[in-house]
């Protein structure tokens, strides 16, 4: 039995306790030829599992100190002003769509039948939001070996019903975001960067080094574990316009007019002051919706750990960076066989993977079987081409739904012959060298 004179002593030693469990049971096994090398993993130690048993014991479930902590520190690390904590990614991406939907942005409001140019080679929850809410996604290609959008197609792709451009970093690669923010600037339009895969990403723009994220009007990041850092599930929305943090705190929370922070009552001042709408004077301003919302929020566990993680970050975009760079040395041999990744123009990747394009003679499904087969672990570009999968098959060819600017050559290219490989934290030089090692073998054998 402990016997603890007060809580802070006992605090202190249950948070001692489990950080000596964490060092006993979860410090990693070291690496031995052979091991299975996946593509991405947790990188973590006693300071995450601390902080969770931190929050755990005050019991405080939604989003609290940790959280409010986690939104501050990391709309400083990018720059803004703004950052709300959000429960996925994908819930990132959802809320900063329909932010952009809200009637308190008058004529620059998204409306159904409005289109939003985007591209089919990524992740689909880019996209479907856009679907979802029945504006029009409009597809251009992309480019081999940045994987991002053919800039050259933004012209063609615009319409007088164009309201919006939606694009990834594809893999931490910037998008050309010189001539992606002159396009909106030029037309009027909004810009939503999904920074999902691109943490820490930086891009020189008239002269200054901007993180990923923070050029467009809304920037999103995911903390899956697979990303640049994780709270397990976990994602954020963040934007420096003050309009455009009122509409996704609102949309993030139920659609309510409420600002009070969780727990928290009047802190406005006029709880039972004022009228709303066709609501009666004086209705408690607690439970007045401004928005069709939603609950996207996060737990204050997530948000501690994601508080340790953040501590980390910086040591592991340079990681991701000088793993990249070193995988690139082992492998620049094998050019004959592949398209190998190219950082964009004036930009500094926080790189998620390492993508290659098989050429022709090089048989991408012989070379990714051998390499898992060898425990090399393999992604493929996520959708590859969006519009070939068969959650399109019920609005294939009905141009109200969609339209395509021009071919989609370089996409369906990728759907066939691009994967990717791992440059995560946790990658050692050995599990890179033995990567490349199967990667040649692979190569030999295809």
């Amino acid at each position: 039995m402990f016997d603890f004179k007060d809580e802070q002593q006992a605090r202190a030693a249950i948070l001692e306790s489990v950080a000596a469990y964490c060092e006993a049971f979860h410090t990693p096994k070291p690496y031995e030829t052979g091991d299975r090398i996946p593509y991405a993993a947790r990188v973590y130690d006693k300071d995450e599992m601390v902080s969770l048993a931190d929050s755990m014991l005050d019991f405080w479930l939604t989003a609290g100190r940790y959280a409010d902590r986690f939104e501050r520190e990391l709309a400083s690390f990018l720059g803004v002003k703004y950052c709300a904590l959000v429960n996925s990614g994908s819930s990132a991406n959802l809320l900063a769509f329909m932010a952009l939907t809200s009637p308190l942005l008058g004529e620059r409001a998204v409306r159904r039948g409005d289109e939003v140019i985007t591209v089919a080679a990524g992740f689909p929850t880019t996209v479907a939001p856009i679907i979802q809410f029945g504006a029009v996604p409009v597809f251009i290609d992309v480019t081999i070996p940045q994987y991002n959008a053919d800039v050259s197609r933004l012209e063609a792709a615009l319409s007088p019903k164009t309201k919006a451009v939606m694009l990834a970093h594809t893999l931490g690669n910037p998008f050309d975001l010189a001539a992606v923010r002159a396009f909106c600037d030029r037309h009027g339009l909004w810009l939503i960067e999904d920074n999902c895969d691109a943490l820490g990403s930086e891009y020189e723009l008239r002269g200054v080094w901007k993180k990923t994220g923070t050029v467009g009007d809304i920037g999103t990041s995911s903390f899956y574990p697979p990303h640049h850092m994780t709270m397990g599930e976990g994602g954020a929305v963040y934007t420096s316009d003050a309009l455009l943090h009122k509409i996704i705190r609102s949309m993030r929370d139920w659609g309510r007019d409420c600002v009070c922070p969780s727990g928290c009552d009047n802190f406005c001042g006029h709880r039972f002051d004022r009228q709303y709408g066709e609501l009666p004077a004086g209705y408690d301003h607690k439970y007045v919706y401004s928005h069709f919302g939603y609950n996207l929020k996060a737990t204050e566990m997530q948000a501690a750990i994601g508080c340790a993680q953040l501590g980390k970050l910086p040591s592991f975009i340079e990681k991701r960076r000088e793993n990249f760079a070193y995988l690139y040395e082992l492998v620049r041999d094998l050019e004959p066989y592949f398209i190998l990744p190219q950082a964009a123009p004036e930009s500094r990747p926080s790189w998620f993977g390492f993508l290659l394009t098989c050429r022709a003679g090089t048989d991408r499904n012989a070379v990714v079987q051998h390499l898992e087969s060898k425990g090399v672990q393999t992604r493929m570009l996520f959708a590859g081409n969006l519009l070939r999968h068969p959650c399109f098959d019920a609005i294939r060819g009905d141009s109200a739904a969609y339209r395509v600017v021009g071919t989609l050559e370089s996409t369906d290219r990728i759907l066939r012959d691009t994967f990717w490989i791992g440059v995560y934290p946790g990658m050692t030089p050995e599990k890179l060298r033995d990567m490349a090692a199967v990667l040649h073998e692979a190569v030999r054998g295809a």
